[in-house]
């Protein structure tokens, strides 16, 4: 069966009764008469060649195929929905929409310093946040769902259809706060033997870098916390549980207003942070700005 065949009309009666449970709820919901509306989903049903609902009682219950079609219906429906209202945004015309999934593994310092050429164009960009894992919202960028994803990896499972391309690679810095730095700032790196320290959990690629450089030091650290989310790791680290190491392109980005002390850079060590388009978002304006500003 071909897209052209299916009657969204019909899918949406179907839709409907689905939903309500009830023919004749669904007549009165729809303005139509219960006869008409069996009628046209029995013509949803001959085209999809499947038996969307069994007699159960007097009422009628869905079949294995009538469950797989409402959880498609509710999708279909939900973004017709979504569509309307994309549409009805008053700011549509002078103002581009861009949809940018974070990976959960990006310091979000980092993102917005990715970002900036966006946030600073002539043209006012609406942004759309949404952050995950990047399996997740690599598999909502193949669908075009959103338009970019940001991420600490160069590729993974589904992304070989979609264009990649590093945006920057920024030092990792390693951070205290006063009270710790006293303690550990003399003679870094090699001052860092039995500091406690704060890691990412080994979900995070960031992980295996740090622990490398920690071992090419000869160096051995206490790992007092590890947090798959670096922001909750970085509020711990604020708290003075332990040292901690993020990426960050300025000593600034992290140690703002005096709480924190940069005790140096983690040499060799590095976030890679990179860009994944879906190919029918390439020409859109904000993102060929940013795929030509690669930062460093």
């Amino acid at each position: 069966m071909k897209l052209d065949n299916l009657n969204f009309h019909h899918l949406r009666y179907f839709w409907m009764v689905a939903t309500l449970g009830s023919m004749t709820a669904a007549a009165n919901r729809l303005g139509l008469r219960t006869q008409t509306l069996s009628s046209q989903i029995s013509d949803l049903e001959q085209s999809l060649g499947r038996a969307l609902f069994r007699p159960q009682g007097r009422g009628l219950a869905l079949t294995e195929a009538g469950r797989v079609a409402l959880r498609y219906a509710d999708q279909i429906f939900q973004l017709g929905d979504q569509l309307q209202d994309s549409l009805q945004d008053p700011d549509l015309d002078h103002a581009l929409r861009l949809t940018v999934g974070i990976a959960d593994a990006l310091p979000k310092a980092v993102c917005y310093r990715l970002l900036q050429p966006i946030l600073n164009m002539e043209r006012p960009v609406r942004l759309i946040c949404q952050e995950g894992r990047f399996e997740w919202l690599s598999s909502e960028l193949a669908q075009h769902r959103i338009d970019l994803v940001l991420a600490e990896r160069a590729g993974g499972q589904g992304t070989s259809q979609l264009h990649h391309q590093e945006l920057a690679s920024i030092a990792v810095r390693v951070f205290a706060t006063p009270n710790l730095a006293n303690q550990y700032d003399s003679g870094f790196p090699a001052s860092l033997n039995k500091a406690p320290f704060l890691m990412p959990s080994r979900n995070n690629m960031l992980r295996a870098r740090l622990e490398q450089w920690l071992e090419d030091l000869n160096v051995e650290v206490r790992v007092v916390g590890e947090f798959d989310d670096l922001a909750l790791m970085e509020t711990f680290g604020r708290q003075g549980m332990g040292l901690f190491a993020l990426p960050a392109a300025d000593v600034e980005d992290i140690a703002t207003g005096g709480s924190l002390r940069c005790l140096g850079v983690a040499q060799g060590v590095e976030e890679r942070c990179f860009a994944f388009v879906h190919p029918r978002s390439m020409d859109h304006p904000a993102l060929h700005l940013l795929l030509n500003s690669r930062k460093s």
